[in-house]
């Protein structure tokens, strides 16, 4: 909609403002694994559930994870990601390239070793995970819920670190 406008003589100053505040909401996850473990990634590694901009669909144009997983991997970090249908986009167009990035067949299997979740898309299958699994796979009880899916689970109460957007 920015492109038509300037395109026709128009400066979108209500539309640029929508893109940048939208831009910045992708990276709030990246930012808050960041303040967690500091600037350097390195030797750090992510499970990372949904790579699809919204569940049911391999469409990963603007989706957060794009961002997220740049941001961490240009700090050291590896990700290990599942998603339902968005792994083959993924591979061959949106993270073409990107190094240590691994694509693995089941959501528990990226959490093996990993030192927290990430949680990206709403997916139904994402909905009630089995925490005590999780909490087992992982290095540390640690998840970052883009979603602000796992809010009424009382994830502290049950020795999670749990980190929202908004909060």
């Amino acid at each position: 909609m920015k492109k038509i406008a300037e395109e026709n003589g128009y400066q979108a100053q209500l539309i640029a403002s929508v893109e940048t505040v939208n831009n910045a909401q992708k990276m709030v996850i990246a930012h808050k694994v960041v303040k967690r473990f500091g600037e350097d990634l390195t030797g750090k590694t992510f499970g990372l559930w949904g790579l699809a901009f919204k569940p049911g669909t391999d469409d990963m144009r603007e989706a957060p994870a794009i961002y997220v997983v740049n941001e961490l991997v240009n700090r050291g970090a590896k990700i290990r990601a599942y998603d339902p249908k968005a792994m083959q986009e993924s591979q061959e167009c949106y993270l073409k390239g990107v190094k240590n990035v691994t694509y693995v067949g089941t959501k528990y299997d990226v959490l093996k070793g990993a030192s927290a979740l990430i949680l990206l898309t709403e997916w139904k299958e994402f909905r009630s995970p089995d925490f005590t699994e999780i909490k087992k796979q992982l290095n540390h009880p640690i998840i970052f819920d883009g979603r602000n899916q796992y809010s009424t689970f009382r994830l502290e109460e049950n020795e999670f670190e749990y980190y929202q957007i908004g909060k």
